[in-house]
């Protein structure tokens, strides 16, 4: 594990908003700054969102800029701000780490107007997630998905940012006429990754981050090394003083999210899903019956798990239904694709017009069980503002059990180790600076330990005393 920086609480303090510079469409070459009448800004990645957003609350005075006619007036009415004006941004947490990036403006929201001053809500968002709108992949294609998802990122969306995109197994046609954004979801649900054997696990993430575009399989994400080890013990971190060894960041808050409605997670097939296909070509009606988990008299899992073991459920319940002969608890019904237009020649297509484009036996409902198993346990946590952490990384995470004998100093081995951060939110106000994570993982249990690697390194901020030179313990500052 590359060497990793603490981040103490003295990282809350507000950070850098360095650049918010927006670019007018009417007026060419006209351009305001924001930065220094930021309220609050608030930016955002998730494996579930296809671009990275941000929103800003500033102050729009009625001084900010000359309209065109001369008379100085604000930046709303001057440039004039209305939609899809470029803004170049960058942002800088006490660590060091800078989110460098450009965006384009999405929704304008003036609030607390009066006649010399009011408050604005801006919401910025990629230029691909602008294009995605007024494109659409307009031709048939046959390859893996994973080359499927470059194509469409790079000649639909004509992007140039980096892209990190896993290999995936089968061959596949895109269906035409959709939004490109459509489309690449769409190849998710429908891809295996290329190095697990065929049958035994499916499913991908696409997503943006700060650092381009994803798509990853559900396996890579849980079978990826931790990036951050945090821990959550209700104790002030003393500046990092008093942050235990090998963990890098003591959480200011953590909130159990394991909310599970166990029907409509037996609706959703999270275990368990009877998959009925019909073959056009020859009429063929198929029932693929599940295999069924290890609790349930099934196997173990072909596939890398976060934590130890999947949900055990009744098995009272499970002998019941098996005496009935019902070992599922949703039926998925699928038209086989064979015969469907394949792109090339009359004899290309002529040749193929017998192949099936996607094998569901080995992909939909490995791809059903996968995706609802990804949220099987959830937790919610705020640390000190960590601009170097993206939706998808890993991160182990610890918190102390909740035991009568509190000098025991025991974590819980339920909840903590290995997650993977669905969402997080970056929040930049006058009283600080904070990141909450949702983190989620598709079992129970923890598995292995933090491993410790390089001690932590110390952290180096104007004003903020290193550990060796602190004397008084550091109040922990409210989070959002």
């Amino acid at each position: 594990m590359a060497e990793s920086k603490k981040v103490t609480t003295a990282q809350a303090n507000p950070a850098a908003i360095k650049k918010i510079d927006i670019f007018s469409n009417k007026r060419p070459g006209i351009t305001v700054s924001i930065a220094n009448g930021v309220v609050e800004l608030r930016y955002y990645e998730s494996v579930l969102q296809d671009s990275i957003m941000v929103t800003v609350n500033y102050a729009d005075s009625g001084n900010t800029i000359e309209d065109e006619r001369g008379i100085v007036v604000s930046a709303v009415e001057g440039l004039p701000i209305v939609g899809e004006e470029k803004v170049e941004f960058s942002i800088e947490d006490n660590n060091e780490n800078v989110i460098d990036l450009t965006f384009l403006v999405n929704n304008v929201s003036p609030f607390n107007d009066n006649t010399t001053k009011g408050m604005v809500g801006l919401k910025f968002v990629s230029e691909e997630y602008e294009l995605n709108e007024e494109v659409r992949v307009n031709k048939r294609f046959e390859e893996k998905p994973s080359d499927a998802v470059k194509r469409i990122l790079t000649e639909f969306l004509q992007t140039k940012k980096e892209m990190d995109i896993e290999e995936s197994t089968e061959c596949i046609t895109i269906p035409a006429q959709k939004k490109p954004f459509y489309a690449l979801n769409w190849l998710c649900t429908r891809s295996a990754p290329a190095n697990k054997p065929p049958g035994t696990t499916a499913g991908f993430f696409f997503f943006e981050t700060s650092e381009g575009y994803h798509f990853k399989s559900i396996d890579f994400l849980f079978d990826q090394e931790e990036k951050k080890r945090i821990i959550y013990n209700e104790t002030p971190d003393n500046r990092g003083a008093d942050i235990p060894e090998g963990y890098d960041i003591s959480a200011l808050s953590y909130v159990k999210d394991n909310r599970v409605d166990v029907q409509r997670k037996k609706e959703a097939g999270f275990q368990t899903t009877r998959l009925i296909t019909f073959d056009l070509w020859d009429c063929d009606y198929k029932i693929i019956n599940p295999i069924a988990p290890k609790d349930l008299g099934g196997v173990e899992p072909l596939y890398d798990m976060g934590a130890k073991e999947l949900p055990i459920m009744n098995k009272e319940i499970a002998d019941k239904t098996n005496t009935l002969g019902i070992k599922f608890s949703r039926t998925t019904w699928v038209i086989r694709d064979t015969g469907a237009l394949r792109p090339g020649s009359t004899q290309e297509q002529l040749e193929k017009s017998k192949e099936e484009n996607l094998k569901v036996d080995k992909i939909k409902n490995q791809a059903i069980l996968r995706f609802n198993q990804v949220y099987s346990s959830q937790i919610e946590i705020t640390i000190p503002g960590d601009f170097s952490l993206h939706a998808g990384d890993a991160i182990y995470f610890d918190a102390p059990s909740a035991q009568m004998e509190t000098k025991n100093d025991d974590i819980d081995r339920y909840a903590g180790g290995l997650y993977i951060i669905s969402a997080l939110c970056h929040l930049i106000n006058p009283q600080g600076t904070f990141t909450k994570l949702n983190l989620v993982r598709d079992s129970f249990g923890r598995k292995g330990k933090a491993k410790t690697g390089k001690p932590a390194a110390d952290t180096k901020i104007p004003g903020v005393k290193l550990s060796s030179q602190r004397t008084a313990p550091y109040d922990t500052i409210t989070t959002f």
